[in-house]
């Protein structure tokens, strides 16, 4: 089992950016965080070629129902994706928190992942 999710778009790096960020509303999930990682190690003296945007996101309700299930979920949390450039494709790419539950003992806890996961991915496809 592959654990990221990931998708090629015909879309700009910018204009896949802003889809996703529009689309993941649509499933009831914000940003909390971005980060332009080439941008960043740019500004460390380091050049990376390609774009890549890090979006750490979450929906509220599903969060707490993890945490209430088993706090040691925070370790996961919040959910990230990636809008990378790579051999001049725009990816949209997600560790699949279905791949990552696994790793936690606790059948109550795939269910929330299974549905965050299809939510992620729906947002993920709309974008594309």
């Amino acid at each position: 089992m592959n654990i990221l999710y990931d998708v090629v778009t015909d879309k700009s790096f910018d204009q896949a950016v802003a889809d996703l960020k529009a689309s993941l509303g649509a499933v009831s999930f914000g940003v909390l965080w971005e980060l332009n990682l080439r941008d960043k190690l740019h500004e460390k003296g380091l050049e990376f070629a390609d774009n890549i945007q890090i979006l750490e996101v979450c929906n509220p309700k599903q969060a707490k129902k993890a945490l209430e299930t088993q706090i040691e979920v925070g370790a996961f949390l919040p959910c990230k994706i990636v809008v990378f450039e790579q051999s001049g494709e725009v990816h949209l790419a997600l560790p699949r928190p279905s791949a990552l539950i696994g790793l936690i003992d606790n059948a109550s806890l795939v269910v929330v992942a299974d549905e965050v996961e299809a939510a992620l991915k729906s947002a993920i496809d709309n974008a594309k």
